[in-house]
C-alpha cells in the first residue's frame, strides 16, 4: 500500500470532525482515515459515510492514551509507510454547568486537548512525507488574547506565549503552571482566564507556531501546519447553540488540510472559519 496517500482525522465520528471527513472524502486524493476513541461510533460514522457515497477506513485512536497512539502510529507505518494530513480535532470541554472543581476541570482538559494533541504529533510527524499538511482546530476560545486573568501576570504570561522562540518544553510548562494555579484556587492571580478550554486551545495554537518553527528546518520538503476557528458551530460540545452547520464549521479545517503544494502562506498562522489570517498575537478578532 506504500504510495498510496494518506489523511487521518481525529475525532471524526461527529461534530465538526465528522464534516471535516466528509470534505476530505470528497476531494483528497488518497485514503481517509476516520480515527475516533470509540470503536462503535467510529465504525457507525464509516457507514454514514458510506451511504453517502465515500470510502472512508477507520482506525480506533484515543488521543489521551498513549497505547492507543502508539498502536495507530505503527499501524499507519507498517501499513503504508508515511501519511499525508493531519487534521488533529479531537478535543473536549466541560459545560458550564459542570460540577466537577476547576481544578479538575484544567487538569482534564489541558491532559486531553493540549497534552494529547502534542503527543499524537510527535508520534505521527516523523510519519509525515514531503508536502505533508497538518490543521489543528482551534478555536476563537484560542487566540491570545483570551489569556486575560489579573495584571500585570496576564501580560507577562501574553508575552511568553507570544516568543517567537518558545519551545515546546517552555509551552508545556506553561499549560502545566495553569492547572497547578487552578488546583490551589489562584489562576487569576496569576494571570489566567477562568476557562480550561480557552487555556488549552491558546496551547494548541501556540504549539502550532513552534511546530511550523520546526517543520521550516526539517530535510522534508514543504511541511505546513496551521490552526483554524471553526466557527460557533451547532454541535454536541456547544449544547447545539452554534448558529453555523457542521459544513460550515468543516471549511476552514478542510482548506488547510488541502493546501496545494509549495504555497507561502498561511504557514504557522491561526485562521478564522472565513479562511482569513487573523493575527495571534495583536488581533483584532473579526
Amino acid at each position: 500500500m506504500a504510495g498510496k496517500r494518506i489523511a487521518v482525522v481525529t475525532g471524526g465520528n461527529k461534530g465538526i470532525g465528522y464534516g471535516i471527513m466528509k470534505e476530505l472524502c470528497a476531494k483528497f486524493d488518497g485514503i481517509v482515515y476516520l480515527t475516533a476513541r470509540d470503536e462503535g461510533r467510529g465504525l457507525a460514522a464509516v457507514e454514514d459515510l458510506k451511504k453517502l457515497g465515500f470510502a472512508p477506513r477507520f482506525h480506533q485512536l484515543d488521543i489521551d492514551n498513549a497505547d492507543s497512539i502508539s498502536k495507530f502510529t505503527s499501524y499507519i507505518k507498517n501499513t503504508y509507510g508515511g501519511l499525508d494530513v493531519l487534521v488533529n480535532n479531537a478535543a473536549i470541554a466541560y459545560k458550564m454547568a459542570a460540577t466537577e472543581s476547576f481544578g479538575e476541570q484544567a487538569e482534564n482538559t489541558i491532559r486531553v486537548n493540549y497534552f494529547g494533541t502534542l503527543a499524537l504529533c510527535r508520534s505521527l510527524f516523523p510519519l509525515l512525507r514531503p508536502h505533508a499538511r497538518v490543521s489543528t482546530v482551534s478555536s476563537s476560545a484560542g487566540h491570545l488574547s483570551r489569556i486575560n486573568g489579573n495584571e500585570p501576570q496576564a501580560s507577562a504570561l501574553r508575552e511568553k506565549f507570544a516568543s517567537p522562540s518558545l519551545t515546546e518544553e517552555e509551552l508545556s510548562d506553561l499549560m502545566n503552571q495553569f492547572v497547578e494555579k487552578a488546583k490551589e484556587g489562584k489562576w487569576k492571580e496569576a494571570g489566567w482566564p477562568s476557562s480550561t478550554y480557552v487555556v488549552s486551545k491558546v496551547g494548541v495554537s501556540a504549539l502550532t507556531r513552534i511546530q511550523q518553527r520546526a517543520f521550516d528546518a526539517d530535510p522534508r520538503e514543504d511541511l505546513v501546519v496551521n490552526c483554524a476557528h471553526p466557527g460557533y458551530v451547532d454541535t454536541d460540545m456547544t449544547s447545539h447553540k452554534g448558529p453555523l452547520t457542521i459544513e460550515q464549521g468543516a471549511v476552514a479545517p478542510s482548506y488547510l488540510a488541502l493546501l496545494p503544494p509549495n504555497i507561502k502562506e498561511p504557514k504557522g498562522a491561526y485562521l478564522w472559519y472565513e479562511k482569513q489570517v487573523v493575527d495571534w498575537v495583536k488581533g483584532p478578532m473579526p
